[in-house]
């Protein structure tokens, strides 16, 4: 099926995916599926066809999440990836029926949004792997800083910190990196001097939106 309503935006964190979501979807009286929308379906997954995501939903001690190694940690994400690739496709289909476009910030994977869209209809956006590490923290949203406060309860908060930093490298490689960059899809690099709207004007160049 070729979602041909859908404009996805994939990439690494800190490089403005939720940003242009929000705001393509605001300038073109879209309809934004920010990052994790899928959540709005945790509470009813099966926890035996959908392992990874509800993990954390039936989670009874939040430090075991912490303590996982770098290699349990980026196990769980690539399960995270496949098991949204699956239940995100579900509910584009549905969304796709309301005649809107829809904006996406998304982690499907590279090869399942060749079969699904076009090359005008995703872009990738990147910003320095190391970015997502040392600013892990800096976002105020409510997840982070709880997992912030977890860190450093720990009896060596930081060993405990280094470790998690360590779980986010493997997530946030260089090889993830350069796969996105050589994606064949539209990419756009984070740049400290562009704007907001310099950005979302690339976006909408790359998705033929511009005015």
């Amino acid at each position: 099926m070729k979602f041909d309503q859908v404009y996805f935006i994939n990439g690494t964190a800190y490089s403005g995916k939720s940003t242009m979501v929000k705001l393509l979807a605001d300038k073109h009286h879209g309809m934004a599926c920010e990052e994790n929308y899928h959540n709005a379906w945790l509470a009813d997954l099966s926890k035996e066809e959908f392992p990874c995501l509800t993990y954390s939903r039936d989670l009874e001690n939040w430090s075991d999440f912490v303590r996982r190694t770098p290699g349990e940690y980026e196990s769980w994400i690539n399960g995270c990836i496949r098991e949204c690739t699956v239940l995100e496709l579900r509910i584009l289909e549905e969304l796709q029926g309301k005649n809107t476009k829809i904006f996406v910030d998304t982690n499907i994977p590279i090869e399942t949004l060749k079969r699904i869209s076009d090359n005008n209809h995703v872009v990738i956006m990147l910003a320095d792997p190391e970015i997502s590490v040392e600013r892990f923290f800096d976002r105020p949203d409510r997840e982070k800083q709880f997992l912030y406060r977890l860190l450093l309860q720990e009896a060596d908060s930081d060993q405990a910190m280094e470790n998690f930093r360590e779980c986010l490298r493997r997530v946030n490689s260089l090889e993830k990196y350069q796969e996105f960059l050589n994606s064949g899809f539209h990419v756009i690099l984070r740049d400290e001097q562009r704007t907001v709207q310099e950005t979302l004007l690339l976006v909408e160049r790359c998705f033929g939106l511009s005015r």
